[in-house]
């Protein structure tokens, strides 16, 4: 038995769990998950889990799920706990709550309300991904997850180009080939990056590569698991994707294609692939 049953005030305590590895939890966290009055999670099976895995005993309490689709129900149901003077333990599925995760809802309407809150940090995928990537950290941005879509995944990545810092975001593993495809696009072939696969776990996965080099391997290979895209910052003298079409554009009202390609990606230092793409692109627009 590695916790301890401790008495809590009336509050929310955001509790970290691990992103893999079960043992990755802190003693603090363990430690709320057996005392407080009410728990709470995006998904209670993995939370059970979680419990039975460090022998945490649920002694007569009820798991409340609290995800996308919970509504303001649940979240008004555990701030009337809070108010009645019980102690309310959050955990997201799995990390630190909150990040890409429906507590943010509950977090804030916690604030609004004057409830005590408070966290028992632990693991977080970005971090660790950090960590692993070998791309600079005095500053990163987290983009959380891009659209589904291919022209609002392309926008989204667009508006990103200039950040300057790490990009940093999560992926499924099921579009993780056309996400890199389009960032090979938008962003530049020559990008550093990284993807990280199933962190902490026992097929733990880093490759780093350009973008174009993560692209084409990802392309050609299907994956499994948890994915954390890391994508280094802008480090030439880049013009937009909006001037790079324009002058595409009207090189195509000139002359042929592989003439227009060649005049553009000569005149913007591009790959000819890059441009030959976007050809391809406007002439089907």
């Amino acid at each position: 038995m590695n916790f301890q049953k401790v008495p809590l005030d009336a509050g929310l305590y955001f509790v970290g769990v691990p992103i893999g590895t079960a043992r990755d939890i802190t003693l603090r966290a363990l430690d709320i998950l057996a005392s407080a009055d009410v728990l709470a999670a995006e998904d209670t099976r993995s939370l059970r889990r979680l419990m039975d895995i460090h022998a945490v005993p649920l002694v007569g309490r009820h798991l409340v799920a609290l995800h996308d689709h919970s509504g303001d129900a649940v979240i008004n149901r555990l701030l009337s706990a809070v108010s009645e003077g019980k102690s309310v333990a959050y955990a997201s599925e799995a990390g630190m709550p909150l990040i890409a995760d429906p507590g943010f809802e509950l977090s804030r309407a916690a604030s609004e309300a004057g409830c005590m809150v408070t966290c028992a940090p632990g693991p977080s995928a970005v971090l660790t991904a950090l960590v692993l990537a070998g791309l600079p950290t005095d500053a990163f941005h987290f983009a959380g997850v891009l659209p589904n879509a291919k022209t609002a995944r392309r926008s989204a990545l667009e508006a990103l180009r200039e950040v300057p810092g790490t990009l940093v975001f999560y992926e499924s593993p099921k579009r993780l080939a056309a996400m890199l495809a389009d960032a090979e696009a938008v962003l530049g072939v020559e990008r550093k990056s990284v993807v990280c696969r199933e962190l902490t776990k026992k097929f733990e996965e880093v490759q780093r590569g350009s973008l174009a080099d993560l692209s084409e391997q990802f392309s050609e290979r299907s994956v499994k698991g948890e994915v954390v895209v890391l994508i280094d910052r802008n480090r030439s003298d880049s013009v937009s994707q909006d001037n790079i079409k324009s002058d595409l554009s009207q090189a195509l009202a000139a002359t042929s294609m592989r003439d227009a390609v060649d005049l553009v990606s000569k005149a913007h230092n591009l790959p000819r692939r890059q441009v030959y793409q976007l050809a391809l692109e406007l002439a089907k627009g």
